[in-house]
């Protein structure tokens, strides 16, 4: 295993200092290493995560190359090459499990904004004492878009979100945690191949969700509630103004109405199971709070944004990867982690064979898949070495 960093080198170096983890405890546990603490319904810390990855390490025995960057990865007439910043490796086949957030995304209009505003990325931001005194832009409004504006509103800082497409989400539902809803109803076991839209579920944003004590849900009526200024989508920069969509209504009554359908499939599955006891009776909250005319444009110039917060999402960084596997898009062209070159594999991308495949809880199963159909080529290979045809040419 080759890790660039240290082991669970991303938690230790590339978050932000209040992070908690959206799954609760109970869900979080890791093959031989259960979770086993007093708090089965609250949410890990990312120094809890390091410690669960390193018992997890440990118990397994790995063996990890660690402060080992890939540089390249080519493809070879029996399998691949692998130049690394310590040496050269030959393999037969490769597990990528690089993730999916290997960079974050800016669009291209940033570099239009003007230079006295201070612009940090999720891999730049830390806590609120980072940034200058002033108003705060937070470009973003999945999970980490909501958690940021919160943490910063609550440090004092006026703070107006950019909301483009979410998926909004109560924290509980009934009385459960809404994620043990998606693991009870089956919704997170939905697979790949049973998708209508694959490539539309890959690309969702992460659900609106916050792990605290309180359990609290943070959705944009809980952001408003504490002053927080909503806009829409941040569309361009001209002449120093940033320039708003003028659909942040519709964007946020279609999140409102996916969440309830959602809801109502937990309800259906409740009550095929004969499960209508559970928790409170079923409600779908109250629609998102939108002002009658949000604004439509900001001047960055007049002091009332001092700083910039995106975001907006992570990609993949497949650079290093000489093989020809990856689409216009930047994205790795695999069938539920069986990657379009003999050999060549992946693990932890986006609804890689579940709905569920990049959280802690739901990476197993697909581990579990993709590993036996590698195991399976490889012996098929050796059958075919073993052959008396192979043998007599």
């Amino acid at each position: 295993m080759l890790e660039r960093g240290e082991i669970a080198n991303s938690w230790r170096r590339e978050r932000w200092d209040s992070l908690r983890l959206l799954t609760p405890n109970w869900q979080c546990g890791l093959p031989g290493v259960p979770y086993e603490g007093p708090d089965p319904d609250g949410y890990m810390t990312t120094a809890e995560v390091v410690g669960l990855i390193d018992r997890f390490a440990a118990r397994a025995r790995m063996r990890v190359r660690t402060g080992t960057n890939v540089i390249s990865v080519r493809r070879t007439d029996d399998g691949y090459q692998l130049t690394t910043s310590g040496s050269e490796i030959r393999s037969r086949t490769v597990v990528i499990a690089s993730g999916a957030c290997n960079h974050p995304t800016v669009p291209g209009f940033a570099q239009a904004v003007p230079a006295e505003l201070e612009q940090l990325t999720m891999f730049d931001y830390r806590n609120p004492a980072q940034l200058p005194e002033g108003g705060v832009l937070v470009v973003g409004a999945s999970a980490t878009g909501v958690q940021l504006a919160a943490e910063l509103r609550r440090s004092g800082r006026p703070v107006t979100v950019s909301v483009g497409e979410h998926v909004r989400l109560p924290r509980t539902y009934r009385g459960r945690d809404v994620l043990w809803w998606m693991d009870a109803s089956g919704v997170w076991n939905q697979r790949y191949d049973e998708l209508d839209d694959l490539r539309r579920a890959r690309q969702l944003p992460s659900p609106q969700l916050v792990g605290t004590p309180e359990r609290a849900t943070l959705d944009l009526n809980a952001l408003v509630a504490i002053g927080v200024e909503l806009v829409g989508r941040w569309a361009t920069v001209r002449d120093g103004h940033a320039l708003f969509s003028g659909g942040l209504r519709n964007v946020c009554s279609l999140a409102d109405l996916k969440m309830r359908r959602l809801l109502g499939v937990f309800d259906e599955w409740a009550r095929a199971e004969r499960l209508d006891a559970v928790g409170d009776a079923p409600e779908r909250g109250a629609a998102t709070e939108v002002a009658r005319s949000p604004r439509l444009q900001l001047d960055l110039r007049s002091g009332e944004i001092r700083a910039i917060v995106w975001a907006t999402g992570f990609a993949p960084d497949y650079r290093w990867l000489d093989v020809p596997v990856i689409d216009p898009k930047g994205q790795l062209r695999h069938d539920g982690g069986v990657v379009d070159s003999p050999g060549l594999y992946a693990l932890g991308l986006p609804v890689l064979r579940r709905r569920k495949s990049t959280f802690i809880h739901g990476i197993e199963d697909d581990a579990r898949e993709v590993i036996d159909h590698l195991a399976g080529s490889l012996a098929d290979e050796r059958s075919a070495y073993a052959s008396p045809s192979t043998a007599r040419a």
